[in-house]
C-alpha cells in the first residue's frame, strides 16, 4: 500500500484517487474548494465526453448519470456560405453515444464518495510549501491543478508548445428551452471562417436536461465580445446577438432559451500549452503533474475533459503496475509517456491544427464528407479517438489516399461497414505485438488480434496485415517474424504499438530472439516464427510463420472484445 497525494478534485484528480482507494491505497485529495462550494458555483467547463473516457469510469464504477443524462448520438458540421445558407452542411453518428455531465454534479458526488470510502479530503488552498509538506508524509505527490502559486512550477515544454497566446476568446452558456437537433441529438459544430467557431450539444446539469453552447472567438474579431458582458442576462443576449448575425440556423433553435442558472456562464481566453511533467520543489523532492496541469488544449475540439480521463485512467495503471518502493524521476516521466505517446500528443496536434485557417486539403476532407458517409463517420468518430487522423489529416497526399481509399471501400461494400465491424468485434480475442527486423536493420512492430493457430504438424500460425499498412514491404521482405502475446498490465504497449510514433519500440523493454526480431519482456507467451508464406486475403494479406521458438510465461492475458480492452476472468458457474 502507497500513500498518495492528489493536489486538485477535477474530473482527473477524483477519478484517479478513486480508483487508487478501490486497489487498496491510502490517498489524500487537496482541493481549494469543497464539495458545496462547486455545486453552488460556477459552470466549469463543457466536458463533452466520449466512448474511450466514459467506459474509464465505468471500469471504475463512476458512471451514476448514464440514466438522466441525454445522448450525444453524432456530430455535424456547418459552414456558413458568404452570400447566405451552408457551403458545408453534414452530419454522422457516433459508434457510441457521448455524454455530458456538468461538473458540478458529477465532482461533489465523487468528493462525496471519496470521504465515505475512507479517503482524506483536505480543503486548502495549497501552496508550494503545502506541497513540500505533502511530499513528506507521502510516497508520491500528483498535480492535477495549475492554479494559484502552484501553476509556475512546471516548465513550458517549448518544443511541443507552439503558441505563446490565446488563439480564442471563449465563453459557454448553459441554457433550456432550445429546440432539439433534428435527426437526432448531436454536437452541431459551426465553422465561421476568420469569425471563429460556435458549437452546441445536449448535457446534463444542476437544474436538468440542457444545452451547453460553446463560443470561440478568433482574438480580434467579432466574437471576441466578451469582456463589457457585466450581468447573466447580457451573457445571454449576447450568445444570441452572435447566433442571429453569423448562424441563423443555430438562431432558429433558440428563440425561447433561458439560462439554466446565473452560474450557468463562464468567458475567458488561455493560452494552449504542454508543460514538462516533473517539477522539482525547493527541497529537491519531485512532483508529477497530470491532465491540464501539463497538456492544456483549447476546446475547440472538445478534448479536455477527455485528457483528463484518459490521464488518469493511464496514470492509474501505471501507479498499479509499479513494484518499486518509491516513485522516481524516471518512473514518472515514463509514465507521463504513456499518456503523451498514446494519446495526448495526437489530440494536442489535431487540436492545434483547428486554431489556423484550414488547409486546401483539410476543406476538401470537410467538403466530401458531405457526399461520402465513410469519410463522415471517419471525422466524427476521431473525437473519440485523434490517433484517427494521421496522417491524412495533416498531409495533402495522404488526404487524396484517404479519400480515395474510402471511395472504393464505398463501391464495393456490401454491408455497412461500421455495423460489420461491431459484429466481428463480438468476438474476443487476445492481442498480440508482432514483432520483425526490415532488410535495412530497422526494429518494426504492430499490434494485431488477427494472431491464430494453423496446424500442430508442422507448428504453423498465421496473422494479416492490411495491404494499405507502410510496414507492409518490411514484414513481407523479413526472413522471420516474432507473436509477442501481450499480458493484462501491457495495454500501454498495445496502444503504443499501434499508433504512428516515430519509433514505437521507445521505452519498450526488449530482447532479440532468432533472426534479430525484437522479443517484449513481461508478454505471457512469444513465438518466434519462420516467414514461410503470404496468401492474398481481399484487402489484407495472411502471413503463414512456422514456429522456430516459443516461450511460455504466467500471467493474465490483454482481452479485446467489442472495442474494448477487457481482463480474462473464470467462469463463475464452472468449477475453479
Amino acid at each position: 500500500m502507497k500513500r498518495i497525494a492528489i493536489i486538485g478534485a477535477g474530473q482527473s484528480g477524483m477519478q484517479l484517487a478513486l480508483g487508487l482507494l478501490g486497489a487498496g491505497h491510502e490517498v489524500t485529495v487537496v482541493s481549494n474548494r469543497s464539495a458545496q462550494e462547486i455545486r453552488q458555483g460556477p459552470v466549469m467547463s463543457s466536458q463533452c465526453m466520449f466512448e474511450t473516457a466514459l467506459q474509464a469510469e465505468r471500469e471504475l464504477g463512476l458512471d451514476w448519470w448514464n440514466d438522466d443524462c441525454p445522448p450525444v448520438e453524432g456530430i455535424g458540421l456547418a459552414v456558413p456560405a458568404p452570400g447566405g445558407g451552408k457551403a458545408i452542411d453534414w452530419t454522422a453518428p457516433l459508434d457510441s453515444p457521448a455524454k455530458s455531465v456538468d461538473q458540478r454534479l458529477k465532482v461533489p458526488a465523487w468528493m462525496a464518495e471519496f470521504e465515505q470510502r475512507g479517503g482524506e479530503l483536505i480543503i486548502q488552498e495549497a501552496g508550494i510549501a503545502d506541497i513540500e509538506a505533502y511530499g513528506q508524509t507521502h510516497d508520491l505527490v500528483i498535480v492535477a491543478s495549475g492554479k494559484g502559486e502552484i501553476s509556475g512550477l512546471f516548465e513550458r515544454d517549448a518544443a511541443k508548445s507552439p503558441f505563446d497566446k490565446p488563439q480564442r476568446a471563449l465563453a459557454l452558456t448553459y441554457v433550456r428551452g432550445m429546440k432539439p437537433a433534428q435527426p437526432y441529438p448531436r454536437v452541431c459544430f459551426n465553422l465561421i471562417p476568420g469569425v471563429g467557431e460556435y458549437f452546441v450539444f445536449p448535457a446534463l446539469t444542476t437544474t436538468g436536461p440542457c444545452e451547453i453552447m460553446v463560443f470561440e472567438g478568433v482574438p480580434g474579431g467579432p466574437m471576441d465580445c466578451w469582456d463589457d458582458v457585466r450581468t447573466p442576462q447580457e451573457h445571454l443576449a449576447k450568445s444570441k446577438w452572435i447566433l442571429d448575425t453569423f448562424l441563423p440556423w443555430e438562431a432558429e433553435r433558440c428563440k425561447d432559451i433561458a439560462l439554466t442558472d446565473d452560474n450557468g456562464i463562464l468567458a475567458g481566453r488561455f493560452t494552449p500549452t504542454v508543460r514538462k511533467p516533473v517539477a522539482r520543489l525547493p527541497s529537491g523532492r519531485c512532483v508529477l503533474g497530470m491532465a491540464d496541469t501539463v497538456v492544456l488544449n483549447d476546446p475547440i475540439t472538445g478534448q479536455g475533459s477527455n485528457n483528463a480521463a484518459k490521464c488518469a485512467d493511464i496514470y492509474l495503471k501505471s501507479i498499479l503496475d509499479h513494484e518499486g518502493d518509491s516513485f522516481n524521476t524516471e518512473w514518472m516521466q515514463q509514465t507521463f509517456d504513456r499518456y503523451w505517446k498514446g494519446y495526448a500528443a495526437w489530440a494536442t496536434e489535431w487540436t492545434n491544427s483547428l486554431l489556423g485557417a484550414p488547409p486546401p486539403h483539410v476543406l476538401k476532407l470537410l467538403q466530401s464528407a458531405a457526399s461520402a458517409p465513410a469519410v463522415a463517420s471517419t471525422i466524427v468518430n476521431g473525437f473519440d479517438d485523434p490517433r484517427i487522423f494521421h496522417p491524412w489529416w495533416f498531409d495533402a497526399l495522404e488526404a487524396d489516399r484517404f479519400l480515395d481509399t474510402k471511395a472504393r471501400e464505398a463501391a464495393g461494400d456490401r454491408f455497412d461497414r461500421r455495423d460489420f465491424r461491431r459484429a466481428l468485434g463480438q468476438f474476443a480475442t487476445g492481442v498480440t505485438v508482432i514483432t520483425s527486423r526490415a532488410i535495412d536493420g530497422r526494429r518494426i512492430g504492430m499490434t494485431a488480434n488477427s494472431f491464430s493457430s494453423v496446424s500442430m504438424d508442422p507448428p504453423l500460425v498465421l496473422w494479416s496485415l492490411a495491404k494499405e499498412a507502410a510496414s507492409l514491404p518490411d514484414f513481407t521482405g523479413g526472413s522471420h517474424f516474432a507473436i509477442n502475446v501481450l499480458a493484462a498490465n501491457q495495454h500501454h504497449l498495445s496502444r503504443q504499438f499501434s499508433t504512428a510514433l516515430p519509433d514505437r519500440f521507445s521505452g519498450v523493454d526488449c530482447c532479440e530472439g532468432i533472426g534479430g526480431v525484437p522479443l517484449l519482456n513481461g508478454a505471457i507467451a512469444r513465438f518466434v516464427c519462420r516467414n514461410v508464406k503470404q496468401y492474398e486475403g481481399g484487402d489484407h494479406l495472411i502471413f503463414i510463420g512456422e514456429v522456430e521458438h516459443y516461450e511460455r510465461f504466467d500471467g493474465e492475458p490483454l482481452v479485446f472484445h467489442s472495442g474494448f480492452y477487457r481482463v480474462a476472468t473464470r467462469h463463475p458457474e464452472l468449477p475453479q
